[in-house]
């Protein structure tokens, strides 16, 4: 993007990255671009165009071969991330990428993995979890779906919402209290595969963006889900969750990157080809200034976030730096997204321009993946520990002097 004004970024520079680059982007146009308008209309993307995500190998890339991944690295997620959203398709791969399939792999057990993977990395299966409620949103603790345990199998009642891929999924990796009104009361994780009776969907809702990723409510009545279907040990599903939020948080940061980026490409072009008062616009200096802050903003987040992704790939990233990176990414997709529209004029406003279906899209992602009041909580709340952290040691080390 504009090589005269971006530094390099070193984490795609690879042949392989720049050959994924090459074939995602070029895969879209083929198959996403001309369909898209239409799968918007129906709320979802169509399983067939999963299937070929996944015959092209753009699905769980950084699973291990034996269980039907590309066997690279996170790095490879995050591209195909940035790629799809610069190119303005929104739909839920990464829910079943780089959130249910890690779960999986890191808490499944080898059955589960060689089960669901391989099928997840074809698009034969696709994956969805389920964690918010119409009662308990970013507040994981309240959640009121239950599994009673009836000896070989579960027993589940309960509703979730706000699900991405909810519509369109095989099964949903479910958030579930177990053991309650006992000393034993946790939250575990249960696969609920969708043919189970009991098991029904909402109709995917009209949401105000990001038409084309299904998202709806799962409604469970007495649902009998074999005790098989546990992923991990019982009451251990809050631990996982917080485990893996730091990437699910990342992924969110990156898909606000590729966004911005993808708008900021098309307002230039547009202010360049568009003329008032017998000028382009792009030599008005208003417009140049505009357009200066938010290239300013892309690359000042664009550093943070590969920044991140290198200590994803390496498993070293934190709560805390997940966290900094949804909200100051998000916060910063929206102020582009915003300034570019106004670029536009009136035609900013109609849903044909790509850059109005960017704005709608763009609000979501303060909300989603814990709301960005949550994250400056977590934020804050790292900051103050590690401050009376130092101070405690300071004191030892003074104490220990005298």
């Amino acid at each position: 993007m504009f090589s005269d004004i971006t530094i390099k970024r070193d984490i795609y520079q690879s042949d392989e990255h720049q050959m994924v680059q090459q074939a995602v982007t070029e895969f879209l146009k083929k198959e996403a671009l001309p369909n898209y308008e239409k799968w918007e209309g129906q709320k979802m993307v169509p399983k067939s165009f999963w299937q070929k995500m996944g015959q092209q190998g753009f699905l769980c890339m950084d699973m291990p071969e034996i269980y039907g991944g590309g066997g690279f690295d996170f790095s490879f997620n995050a591209l195909i991330l940035e790629e799809t959203r610069k190119m303005g398709v929104d739909f839920g791969i990464a829910v079943h990428s780089d959130i249910v399939a890690p779960y999986i792999l890191n808490y499944g057990t080898e059955k589960q993995k060689k089960h669901y993977l391989p099928k997840m990395a074809t698009g034969d299966l696709i994956g969805s979890i389920g964690m918010s409620e119409p009662s308990a949103g970013s507040d994981l603790k309240a959640l009121k779906t239950v599994a009673k345990d009836m000896g070989d199998h579960y027993l589940i009642n309960g509703s979730k919402t706000f699900i991405t891929n909810g519509y369109v999924c095989d099964f949903v990796l479910c958030a579930c209290r177990t053991n309650k009104g006992t000393p034993e009361e946790g939250i575990s994780l249960i696969f609920i595969d969708k043919d189970l009776d009991g098991f029904t969907t909402g109709q995917p809702f009209d949401k105000i963006g990001a038409k084309g990723q299904d998202t709806c409510e799962l409604f469970f009545e007495d649902v009998k889900v074999p005790k098989e279907k546990l992923l991990g040990a019982e009451g251990m599903g809050f631990k996982y969750m917080m485990s893996e939020l730091p990437r699910e948080r990342l992924t969110i940061g990156i898909e606000s990157l590729g966004s911005a980026m993808g708008v900021l490409e098309k307002t230039l072009e547009y202010v360049t080809e568009r003329r008032a008062f017998k000028q382009s616009i792009a030599d008005f200096q208003n417009t140049q200034f505009k357009l200066a802050d938010c290239a300013a903003e892309v690359q000042v987040y664009q550093t943070y976030i590969d920044r991140c992704t290198a200590l994803q790939v390496a498993h070293e990233l934190t709560t805390i730096q997940a966290s900094i990176a949804k909200l100051k990414a998000s916060e910063m997709q929206g102020k582009v997204v915003d300034e570019c529209l106004q670029l536009f004029g009136g035609y900013g406003y109609i849903w044909e321009y790509e850059v109005a279906r960017a704005y709608a899209a763009a609000r979501v992602a303060r909300i989603y993946g814990g709301t960005n009041e949550i994250m400056k909580l977590i934020i804050s709340r790292g900051l103050f520990r590690e401050y009376y952290l130092a101070k405690k040691a300071k004191a030892r080390m003074a104490s220990s002097e005298a």
